[in-house]
């Protein structure tokens, strides 16, 4: 694996955000809950949705130390699926108060540019705002979607801090 340098930008809600309400897009489309779900299931989502975008720090782990994350009572996995497929996938981790984060959002490459993001990441907000934080947190860097920050900051996320880090670069065998 190759390394890459990055700037992480992280943002917050400090309060539940008072947009409007994001409209169902067209076909079967449900948002669910994965309870504890099992490790090959979270990395089909993980790489599902993160390959593209250079997600690999959770790969990196066990199937023990990853079902000690996904399967703490304080994180909530959230599937977004449209025809009754995966199409994307947000982590909720409540288990730092007094903030929330949502740790993972994305979706699969097939759905993006559809107008599924909008009406998925209002959804994973409010659930987020549902475990009664003082505030919301997300992060991006350079390797997301270009879209990622400017959206972030329509749904009402404040930049609260930048900085420069080095990742490990997904190779084609990953």
């Amino acid at each position: 694996m190759s390394r890459g340098d990055v700037v992480i930008t992280y943002l917050r809600q400090r309060e539940r955000p008072r947009y409007a309400p994001q409209g169902r897009p067209p076909g079967k489309v449900s948002i669910l809950r994965a309870e504890a779900p099992p490790p090959h299931f979270y990395r089909y989502l993980y790489d599902l949705v993160g390959r593209r975008w250079n997600w690999t720090t959770r790969k990196k782990l066990s199937d023990g130390d990853l079902s000690a994350i996904i399967h703490h009572p304080q994180t909530y996995l959230y599937v977004l699926y449209v025809g009754g497929v995966p199409a994307g996938m947000g982590e909720i981790d409540a288990a730092r108060p007094p903030a929330t984060e949502i740790r993972f959002f994305g979706l699969s490459p097939d759905f993006i540019g559809k107008g599924y993001g909008r009406f998925f990441l209002a959804n994973i907000v409010d659930l987020a705002w549902a475990t009664n934080p003082a505030e919301v947190r997300i992060e991006t860097c350079t390797l997301d979607h270009p879209a990622a920050l400017p959206l972030y900051q329509k749904f009402g996320f404040t930049v609260f801090d930048q900085q420069k880090g080095v990742v490990d670069l997904a190779g084609a065998a990953d």
